[in-house]
């Protein structure tokens, strides 16, 4: 049993999703007042887009100062950025084009240009703004069915990116080249959140969080903050595995 960080259990999607655009909320307006700025790293898929949607709405559009919010992203696949594929495309469009926040704040991983040189512009874009050590106030997770989270998939060992900040990866399943940030830069986050929905997601949530260490084989184990909190937000379907989880 290694569960690291705590386990909410919401009833359906929607809450799930209503959760995590009000984490997104809170997390940002406790870093603008105690630093002045809230520095976000955004994930894809089902889950985040819904939450966005909340985020571009009354009332939570409201409750964020946008001028302060830089958004970053995890991950991004290598395809330009008006391809119906990119977590940029589907941020701008779900929330990021609707809420008051400067261009400049935006800061997308160029997934239409060489993978390595989009890593390698990426890891700079990372060190100007967050420093040599970047941290997050918060970064946002999925888990695939295979166990990976962002683009780091299984059959890599976890000590690779001892020094990388940000690395191109190919994705054998999906046959495609992908753009990561690596264990460093989420281990270092003051905030790490995984949601996970769906009945699909029961086996491996649950081998992820009850069961035997072995990150290389389930890359999502090695998410463990060194200092900063770990939630994972996950509807009943994709607890219905899980031995502990909380309400």
């Amino acid at each position: 049993m290694h569960t690291r960080g705590e386990i909410q259990v919401y009833r359906d999607p929607a809450a799930l999703a209503r959760a995590l655009a009000n984490l997104f909320v809170s997390t940002g307006r406790m870093a603008i007042a105690e630093r002045g700025s809230f520095h976000v790293a955004l994930s894809g898929g089902n889950t985040p887009r819904a939450a966005f949607e909340l985020l571009a709405a009354e009332p939570l559009r409201d409750e964020l100062s946008w001028s302060e919010v830089f958004i970053y992203f995890g991950d991004e696949r290598c395809v330009p950025p008006d391809d119906e594929q990119s977590n940029y495309l589907m941020a701008r469009k779900t929330f990021m084009d609707a809420v008051r926040i400067p261009p400049g704040n935006i800061h997308r991983i160029r997934g239409e240009i060489d993978p390595g040189q989009a890593a390698n512009e990426y890891a700079t874009i990372l060190r100007t703004d967050l420093g040599n050590a970047p941290q997050f106030d918060l970064v946002m997770l999925g888990l695939g069915p295979d166990g990976h989270t962002a683009s780091l998939f299984p059959g890599t060992p976890p000590e690779t990116d001892e020094e990388a900040l940000v690395r191109g990866v190919y994705a054998r399943s999906q046959m495609m080249w992908r753009v990561t940030i690596t264990p460093k830069v989420i281990n270092l986050a003051r905030s790490v959140v995984f949601a996970v929905e769906g009945a699909d997601k029961a086996q491996i949530l649950f081998t992820v969080c009850e069961g035997p260490l072995d990150p290389t084989q389930y890359p999502a184990q090695i998410v463990n903050p060194a200092s900063g909190r770990l939630v994972w937000l996950v509807d009943e379907l994709a607890a219905g595995m899980l031995k502990e989880r909380a309400r």
